[in-house]
C-alpha cells in the first residue's frame, strides 16, 4: 500500500517516485527494545518520530548536534542505546553530524532503495530507529561517513 509520494528533481524534469510505508520494522527476532506506535508517539517528540519510526530526514545545518564539540557520547533518542563516540565525530560540510565509525555493535545496517537511489541505512541495533545512513566517503582510518540526523540523537557530555 503507498502512503506517501517524495518529489525528487532531476534536471529540469519533475520525478514523483511511490514509497510504501517505511515505518522501522523489527528484523526476524526483534528488536530489544519495542513498543507500539502509540508508545513510540508518546515516547517520542515528532520530529524523532519522523525520524527514527517513520525514516524521515532533518534539514541540513537545523540540528544543534552538527556543531557539538564537547567530549562524550551520542545516544539514540528512542531508546537511549550508545551509539557513537566524538571521538569519532567529524565536520563533513553536509549539514548533518558526521562520524567515522559507530561503537561496537550499536548499529545495524540495511539497503535503502527510497528515492530511485540505492543507500545504506544506518538503523539502533537496540530498537531498530532509523539514524540515518553510511556512506563510503568518509576520512582515515574507516573511508566511511555516517551521516546521522541529529534529532535521532541525545549528546551525553563527558564528566570533566
Amino acid at each position: 500500500m503507498l502512503t506517501r509520494r517524495f518529489v525528487i528533481l532531476s534536471g529540469a524534469a519533475l520525478t514523483l517516485f511511490p514509497v510504501g510505508d517505511r515505518r522501522a520494522r523489527a528484523a526476524p527476532g526483534g528488536f530489544p527494545v519495542s513498543h507500539g506506535d502509540d508508545e513510540w508517539r508518546k515516547r517520542l517528540t515528532d520530529k524523532q518520530y519522523y525520524i527514527l519510526r517513520d525514516h524521515g530526514t532533518e534539514h541540513p545545518y537545523t540540528s544543534a548536534l552538527n556543531d557539538e564539540k564537547r567530549r562524550g557520547t551520542f545516544i539514540c533518542a528512542g531508546c537511549d542505546a550508545e551509539l557513537f563516540s566524538s571521538a569519532t565525530k567529524y565536520d563533513s560540510r553536509t549539514g548533518w553530524p558526521s562520524f567515522w565509525a559507530p561503537l561496537d555493535g550499536a548499529v545495524g545496517e540495511s539497503e535503502d532503495r527510497s528515492h530511485g537511489m540505492v543507500r545504506t541505512e544506518v538503523h539502533c541495533a537496540r530498537c531498530g530507529g532509523h539514524l540515518g545512513h553510511v556512506f563510503t566517503d568518509g576520512p582515515r582510518p574507516t573511508g566511511l561517513r555516517y551521516c546521522i540526523n541529529g534529532d535521532a540523537m541525545a549528546f551525553l557530555p563527558m564528566a570533566e
